[in-house]
């Protein structure tokens, strides 16, 4: 998932606490701080039910200052990732 977190308006307390709630389904985290346009950026990975991602990206967007998108894979859970084809 992205999120965008807007510093002078989101409440940036608050999306740390929400990530570290999840964090158990939490593969990893990036931030880069944008400060020409006055946000951060996150992008999270996570490997957990669809249910869990619309949980977190609810929380998370009903903050204001905070933007979020989310990408899932069609992977089925507990499924082992394909290898990639030999050249």
């Amino acid at each position: 998932m992205s999120i965008i977190v807007e510093r002078s308006v989101a409440p940036v307390d608050d999306v740390n606490d929400l990530l570290t709630q999840f964090g158990d389904e939490i593969i990893g985290r990036l931030g880069l701080p944008h400060p020409a346009r006055g946000v951060n950026v996150i992008t999270v990975v996570v490997d957990t039910s669809v249910e869990r991602v619309s949980a977190l990206t609810g929380k998370l967007g009903k903050l204001p200052g905070v933007q979020v998108r989310s990408l899932m894979s069609r992977t089925a859970p507990g499924a082992p990732l394909a290898t990639p084809p030999d050249d």
